[in-house]
């Protein structure tokens, strides 16, 4: 896997987000378990939608199409994570964003922990089914 360099990766990105490492995300290897991530990058997802687009969940939510993630190195109890977030495309009723943990270690070394793509789908509330992205939600994910 080629390596990442943090200060470009942040240069690319206007959203972030600071995420606390709580010690029951620790597993046995006294790092964060490989599971947490996903709900790192689900959180850093749903503070997006709601600060940077105001998205209204209530009426038109978004549900996970696919995710991928890649683990570039291991979270542990002292690091500073941030999570970044912006959205690299935007279809008819679904959107692709693209995400990152980073951060320092202990040691103040800045580092690049993970890398997230995951595809959302736009859908009524009421039926569930897809539905276009709503114009105004559009044009905020298009400017991140």
């Amino acid at each position: 896997m080629p390596q990442v360099n943090p200060a470009e990766i942040r240069s690319a990105f206007s959203f972030s987000k600071p995420i606390q490492v709580r010690f029951s995300d620790i597993d046995g290897y006294l790092h964060v378990n490989n599971g947490i991530y996903f709900s790192y990058f689900e959180h850093a997802r749903a503070v997006f939608l709601y600060e940077a687009c105001g998205w209204n969940v209530l009426t038109v939510g978004t549900v996970v199409g696919r995710v991928e993630i890649d683990y570039l190195r291991p979270i542990h109890m002292e690091d500073q994570v941030e999570a970044l977030v912006k959205c690299t495309r935007v279809g008819n009723s679904s959107f692709d964003l693209d995400q990152y943990l980073v951060g320092k270690n202990a040691a103040g070394e800045e580092l690049v922990f993970a890398k997230c793509k995951c595809v959302l789908v736009s859908v009524d509330m009421k039926t569930m089914k897809p539905v276009p992205v709503p114009a105004e939600y559009r044009t905020k994910l298009k400017q991140f």
